[in-house]
């Protein structure tokens, strides 16, 4: 048996920029300002290093719009929700530089609407 590679980059940020159509029930994550802050995130991700070691990524629909905008973090698979800079910031700083987790912004599988993260939230 071969040995995985190495890898090129130690993670890829996936940034859902999906858009529906307006007035659709489960929205979507660009009409939040997913790209905005996509772009934000990889500016920043640039600005901390992170630039040769992470890769920060467009993704069509996650499936996840009620509680997006939302990305996902491989390899880990780890998924957040985010709302603004400060929560990019967090994420970049927390996740991906100090390896630790954002758990006020992590989603969890059985999450299907903002209320489920903000009832764990307290």
């Amino acid at each position: 048996m071969t040995d995985d590679p190495a890898l090129y980059f130690r993670a890829h940020v996936f940034c859902c920029t999906n858009e529906r159509e307006p007035g659709h029930p489960r929205g979507c994550c660009r009409e939040k300002g997913a790209d905005e802050l996509r772009d934000y995130m990889k500016k920043k991700a640039t600005g901390l290093g992170l630039g040769k070691q992470v890769r920060i990524n467009n993704a069509g629909c996650l499936d996840r719009c009620e509680l997006g905008p939302c990305l996902v973090i491989y390899p880990e698979g780890v998924w957040y929700t985010f709302r603004d800079k400060a929560d990019i910031d967090e994420i970049l700083q927390t996740h991906l530089v100090e390896g630790a987790r954002v758990e006020r912004l992590m989603l969890q599988p059985q999450d299907k609407k903002p209320e489920d993260i903000a009832a764990r939230q307290g």
